[in-house]
């Protein structure tokens, strides 16, 4: 009973001196480290099985691109031949973190270039993202997720945000770490305002 009292009162001892204790500020709140910072990272890309909503004939790049896609596929089809309708040609956007490895998902965003005027229910095919330096980085593909749709028909419809923009969690595998600094003798850091 005594062994008892006393574990109970230095546990009161410990967790009395715990709360009085100032909080500890984390030293990576108040600085960073020069020279490590986030990458951005482009691709151009297709989005595939779109409801009618992609790209008409008058952007030629889709076709175009299709038929590249294609072509590698062992497919030979002219691009006049094709109705991309379906298909929408797309600018892809991810910030690469500093320290990423290869393996590791990051989430991308997606924008549609041509006239396509929905998003809604595509599918990225891979698409090669690089950075400022021209080296492949991350691969993306998935379902595009859009934060905006049109409902209705003809003159009687309405368009909510953005539909022919969306973003892919986790939709991009890093191929490549992320441009490391080497540190020469010092580390510098900043603080951060």
């Amino acid at each position: 009973n005594f062994m008892r009292r006393s574990l109970s009162f230095a546990a009161l001892i410990a967790l009395d001196f715990a709360m009085a204790a100032p909080a500890a500020t984390l030293l990576q709140s108040l600085v960073s480290v020069e020279g490590v910072r986030d990458n951005q990272l482009l691709g151009y890309g297709l989005v595939v099985g779109l409801n009618g909503t992609g790209d008409k004939r008058q952007t030629i790049f889709s076709a175009q691109s299709l038929t590249n896609l294609l072509g590698r596929m062992g497919v030979s089809v002219a691009p006049s031949a094709i109705l991309v309708r379906n298909t929408a040609a797309v600018l892809v956007t991810a910030d690469l973190p500093p320290f990423t490895q290869p393996g590791d998902r990051i989430d991308i965003t997606v924008a549609a270039i041509g006239d396509a005027s929905n998003l809604q229910g595509g599918l990225l095919i891979m698409t090669p993202l690089k950075a400022a330096d021209a080296q492949t980085y991350a691969v993306a593909q998935g379902s595009v997720v859009t934060g905006g749709f049109v409902a209705g028909r003809g003159g009687n419809s309405q368009t909510v945000n953005h539909p022919t923009a969306g973003r892919i969690p986790g939709g991009a595998i890093v191929e490549r770490g992320a441009p490391s600094v080497e540190p020469r003798g010092r580390i510098r850091l900043q603080l951060i305002r």
